[in-house]
């Protein structure tokens, strides 16, 4: 009897955790000519089946746009993309319109922001989230309809029968946002983008689809693309973050590691911004400036108007993600004059806790 040959179990591990999308310098220019502006500046970062990516920074620094690139919706018109956005394999930046039609739904799903836009105001909920499965699933439409039945009922919203019936207009803010998250699961996609999902539900709505989107990820394996600047749902749920500043990923971390030792002064300005329960009411500390307050990344640092860490070399030399030094390959930084790291717990060699949001 011939023996049979064992699997190799690094090549196994490997195949799990490839990544399902990979992006590569991922850019996003809007305009032409001395009016362009750059929104997404050589964006890279994968995901894998079952990991959570995050996206953070403030409003303006191109979370966003990076994830309307990625999935095929922003306008024909205007805009110029370059780089690489591959799902298995398969490069969607080149990818037809019919061919990214029959991805998105199935494969490929997102929870937008603003449900009062995304949601048709003529049209009845139920038929908006049964058409999803409908088209994509090819039941018939009296089984598309109870699925939808059911996955109103799964993000949280009551009576749903009654609810399929009823029109956007009728539902709260909530509820609208729990109707975008029903759509976006109805057809359980392997790569699900959401971005700033929870921002108009109430904190005990928002643990809830949290806790759902936290299942989803473990119980299919799929892959979730987090767009927040909210650091508090970045603690619970993502595993590896990457902070967006002006177009430009500057820092790069696992969870843990970026609360216990940020080493951007944008992500130290960031954590430092949130309220805690500890501190003196009435007491923040903001990032100084804003988001216009900056300096073309092909001339220095664009943070160093606002940061207080800047020397002299970070407006006049362009840094560089690079492997930050003494804290393993995959944390990457790009910043001339770093946040300290901080000191270590006494005789652990750690560094020492800190508080998560």
């Amino acid at each position: 009897m011939t023996a049979q040959p064992t699997a190799d179990p690094a090549l196994d591990r490997s195949a799990r955790t490839a990544p399902l999308l990979a992006v590569r310098d991922l850019t996003v220019t809007f305009g032409r000519g001395r009016r362009e502006f750059r929104a997404v500046d050589g964006v890279s970062f994968d995901v894998a089946p079952g990991q959570t990516v995050g996206l953070v920074g403030e409003s303006g620094c191109g979370k966003s746009v990076t994830s309307l690139a990625i999935m095929g919706l922003l306008p024909a018109r205007g805009n110029t993309i370059g780089g690489s956005a591959t799902f298995a394999g398969e490069e969607l930046l080149t990818m037809s319109g019919n061919e990214l039609r029959d991805r998105r739904g199935r494969d490929l799903a997102m929870i937008f922001q603003d449900p009062l836009s995304s949601l048709n105001p003529v049209v009845p909920l139920g038929t908006q989230v049964a058409e999803v499965i409908e088209r994509h699933k090819r039941v018939s439409r009296g089984e598309a309809r109870e699925q939808a039945r059911a996955m109103l009922d799964k993000v949280g919203i009551p009576d749903p029968t009654r609810r399929l019936k009823e029109y956007p207009h009728q539902l709260s803010g909530g509820m609208r946002q729990r109707a975008l998250i029903a759509m976006a699961l109805a057809c359980e996609p392997r790569l699900l983008i959401a971005d700033e999902p929870t921002t108009a539900l109430d904190v005990t709505i928002q643990a809830q689809i949290l806790a759902l989107l936290k299942e989803l990820v473990q119980d299919s394996e799929t892959a979730l693309v987090m767009i927040t600047h909210d650091l508090g749902v970045v603690a619970g749920l993502c595993d590896e973050v990457n902070v967006l500043y002006a177009g430009r990923i500057v820092e790069r971390a696992g969870r843990h590691d970026l609360f216990a030792r940020p080493r951007h002064p944008y992500t130290g300005g960031l954590l430092a911004s949130i309220p805690r329960l500890h501190e003196e009411r009435g007491r923040l500390t903001p990032v100084p400036g804003s988001v216009s307050d900056n300096i073309p990344w092909e001339q220095g640092c664009a943070f160093a108007p606002r940061c207080s860490s800047a020397i002299d070399v970070c407006v006049q030399q362009t840094p560089e993600l690079v492997p930050d030094p003494g804290h393993g390959p995959d944390r990457l930084l790009r910043c001339h004059n770093p946040l300290p790291a901080p000191p270590t717990a006494a005789g652990s060699g750690q560094p020492a806790e800190e508080e998560t949001p």
